[in-house]
């Protein structure tokens, strides 16, 4: 342990560069200790904890520029590959999309601040159709805020910091096996929820598009609900003739007396997430009300690939 704290201090600012850089990239690697070491070496030497910001900042600028160009080239498709590295890919999006409805840019300034909105926002950024000089300068707000604030942390409490390190020196290598233990259970942890969520889904029944599209033009008692957030983007490419636009985070508290009653009713939930995350969510909860539900295989994007029409709706 105490040989990792030398090389720290001899290679602080190529370290804080490849842990921000890695952890924007989306690794499951905390970024935060990095910034915090550089404080306690910074509260002696102004000099040191300015070059230190500038390099976090631009390791976060460098890797968050990746992400929103491939979102801006590749659109939401590129968003899925994001979400496989998160972990979380419901809530990955959701939040994301939720954040940049409700805040807008601003949602780049407090992203990084907020667990499973920092790697997405840029890349959703792009695909939203924010403008690169837009995208710049929020970001590089965000990112001299984070980054700032990490160091600043470190330099306030570096007498309290250093303290620990020592007990941890003083452990030896059994300081390093229990600090990888405890990353060890939490990504294991965050995986064994990953595979659970995999497992309900998977028996949740799909419907295709055309399957869809053919009940639609039979007039049948049909409900279709479009749990994607609401933002400008959606609102400008419409949804599913029909669909009612309803919020995850209401659904659960909703009366469906208004609802079409009957055996012959049919539920179809839709959204444009990674592995129709979020309409699967929308499943398993209407299921525990009772209701039969189907999810449309693909969302959104599966119904326009098809060749089907979408409904603009006005606000």
């Amino acid at each position: 342990m105490e040989n990792i704290f030398s090389f720290f201090a001899q290679h602080a600012l190529l370290a804080v560069f490849l842990g921000v850089f890695v952890k924007q990239m989306g690794a499951p690697v905390p970024a935060l200790p990095f910034l915090l070491l550089v404080g306690v070496m910074g509260a002696k030497d102004g000099v040191f904890a300015v070059q230190a910001l500038i390099v976090a900042t631009f390791a976060s600028m460098m890797a968050d520029s990746i992400w929103f160009f491939a979102g801006q080239r590749f659109g939401r498709r590129v968003l899925g590959l994001v979400c496989r590295l998160s972990l979380s890919p419901d809530s990955c999006v959701r939040q994301n999309e939720l954040s940049f409805a409700r805040w807008g840019h601003a949602t780049l300034v407090v992203a990084k601040f907020i667990p499973g909105l920092s790697t997405l926002a840029p890349p959703l950024a792009g695909a939203l159709g924010m403008q690169a000089k837009s995208f710049a300068i929020f970001n590089l707000a965000g990112a001299v805020l984070w980054a700032g604030s990490g160091i600043a942390l470190g330099a306030l409490f570096h007498e309290q910091i250093g303290r620990l390190l020592k007990s941890l020196s003083d452990l030896g290598g059994i300081a390093g096996v229990l600090l990888a233990a405890l990353l060890a259970v939490y990504i294991a942890l965050r995986a064994w929820r990953r595979w659970r969520d995999i497992q309900l889904s998977l028996k949740l029944p799909r419907i295709l598009p055309g399957e869809l599209a053919e009940l639609v033009k039979q007039q049948q008692a049909l409900v279709i609900i479009d749990v994607r957030a609401q933002t400008m983007q959606t609102t400008r490419d419409g949804g599913i003739p029909g669909a009612r636009r309803i919020d995850l985070t209401t659904l659960a508290t909703l009366s469906f007396d208004d609802w079409p009653q009957g055996a012959k009713t049919q539920i179809v939930t839709y959204c444009d997430c990674p592995k129709d995350a979020s309409a699967v969510k929308a499943a398993l909860i209407l299921n525990r009300k009772g209701l039969s539900v189907r999810i449309l295989q693909g969302g959104v994007e599966a119904w326009s690939e098809a060749g089907f029409l979408l409904e603009v709706t006005c606000q």
